[in-house]
């Protein structure tokens, strides 16, 4: 079985020519709307024509993908808001699609009950797409991307670091040693390790956590700087830190 492109019928159509060598004969269709169910290494793709009967069920490799879309003209494209889709939404709109992104949980609704599997995903996909009230994820460009994971790894790191902080508060409060809350407490009790009266084993295993302590907090003052500079420079966040600030102002003035 071969599939050619041919002229499409309306604007925003896709035709496909199926040959089959089996039955002799060509069947012609128009995709106007695919859903894209995106994995790892292969995708899977359901096509629907004007009527929304499906015309096109297949596999697709990773590496073809941009091939397979370049060779499409335009048509409406889903794909679930999930891990990679803001990448993958980005380099199919740069072929001339209209790509939406949909949140998994709205989703979940149109595939079939007790028939969970890539093509059924897929197709959910094209169905949820098309509905009139359905509700999408904005697509992120590059640059919103990068400012995301560089407030996400801050995050990270936050964690790591009151992880560590909680471990050592643990492991010394088994010797008698506390101290408030806070990481300015948490400071004073790690300056004070070389001088707590603990076994040395635990004392070289609490000094090796201290350490990892002291690199989370150093990290974190990196990317907060970078933060701040991002800030400075992004006209939308220093408005958006004027209306936060204003209405800080009127909830005090209340």
């Amino acid at each position: 079985m071969v599939w050619t492109t041919a002229a499409h019928r309306h604007p925003g159509a896709i035709e496909w020519s199926c040959k089959s060598t089996t039955f002799g004969r060509a069947v012609h269709m128009a995709i106007v709307t695919i859903g894209l169910d995106l994995a790892k290494n292969v995708f899977q793709i359901h096509g629907v024509d004007e009527t929304g009967r499906a015309v096109l069920r297949r596999q697709l490799r990773r590496a073809d993908v941009d091939a397979f879309f370049r060779a499409l003209p335009s048509c409406l494209v889903g794909m679930e808001a999930c891990g990679s889709a803001h990448h993958w939404a980005r380099q199919i709109s740069a072929q001339g699609h209209d790509v939406r992104l949909i949140a998994p949980t709205r989703v979940k609704a149109y595939v079939q009950r007790g028939k969970k599997n890539d093509a059924n995903d897929a197709a959910a996909i094209a169905e949820a797409i098309t509905r009139p009230h359905m509700t999408f994820v904005p697509v992120k460009t590059e640059e919103s991307q990068g400012v995301l994971i560089l407030h996400r790894t801050r995050e990270m790191l936050v964690r790591q670091r009151t992880m560590l902080i909680n471990a050592l508060r643990s492991h010394l409060a088994e010797f008698g040693i506390v101290a408030a809350q806070g990481w300015s407490k948490a400071k004073e009790l790690i300056a004070g390790l070389d001088d707590a009266a603990i076994p040395e084993m635990a004392h070289a295993a609490l000094r090796q956590v201290a350490e990892q302590i002291d690199e989370c907090g150093k990290h974190v003052d990196v990317l907060e700087k970078q933060i701040v500079v991002w800030h400075r420079t992004n006209e939308s966040s220093r408005n958006l830190a004027t209306i936060a600030s204003a209405a800080s102002t009127c909830t005090h003035c209340g």
